[in-house]
């Protein structure tokens, strides 16, 4: 059965659905109001075949924070629900992306304990009109969001935008990892017994 799920989240600032199929294609139905944040949604869809449904109104008006950071945390809320009980995957995946000038390492650990850790700089203040410190509180509000330990780390790179693509790329690539089942797994990898 394909791992799918379906988040909603509305407050005074955002109203965002997310709809994952993490079984999927690659196929992405984004619209944020934000071009270049639509952009790495997108490539976070298709490198990880992941099927991704992104409708988010927020109060882009005043800037991004909002409307990128709930979309964070649905998303990895999403991510969460979608996984279930976690039964037979590999939990772990890492993945070391190049992008042109960029190389950039993402590895996570779907452990069910948040945590996370970024090494990146970036030197623009802002992508087309998505603004770079936006990068760090997406992938924190993710990883909360989903339970679940994430690391990214730029490695080198000169171009922000080929960071910050190689950041998302990355990323689904190692979540595709983890999530991916191993027959040896009997229940979840863990000597706890749950994860």
């Amino acid at each position: 059965m394909a791992r799918k799920a379906e988040v909603t989240r509305k407050t005074g600032e955002t109203d965002i659905t997310v709809e994952i199929n993490l079984d999927g294609t690659g196929k992405a139905d984004i619209n944020t109001g934000i071009g270049f944040f639509d952009h790495m949604l997108s490539a976070f869809a298709k490198h990880g075949f992941f099927d991704l449904s992104v409708r988010a109104v927020g109060d882009i008006h005043v800037d991004g924070h909002h409307t990128v950071e709930d979309t964070g945390i649905v998303l990895g809320q999403a991510i969460s629900k979608a996984l279930g009980d976690k039964k037979g995957i590999k939990r772990y995946g890492n993945f070391l992306l190049p992008m042109d000038d960029s190389l950039v390492l993402a590895a996570i650990d779907l452990c069910g304990r948040p945590y996370f850790e970024m090494d990146a700089e970036f030197k623009s203040p802002m992508v087309g009109e998505f603004d770079t410190q936006l990068v760090r509180e997406f992938f924190y509000a993710v990883s909360y969001g989903a339970m679940m330990n994430l690391h990214l780390r730029v490695v080198t790179g000169l171009n922000d935008h080929h960071k910050i693509e190689a950041m998302f790329k990355s990323f689904s690539k190692a979540l595709d990892e983890a999530m991916s089942f191993d027959e040896r797994i009997t229940g979840v990898l863990s000597t706890k017994g749950s994860l």
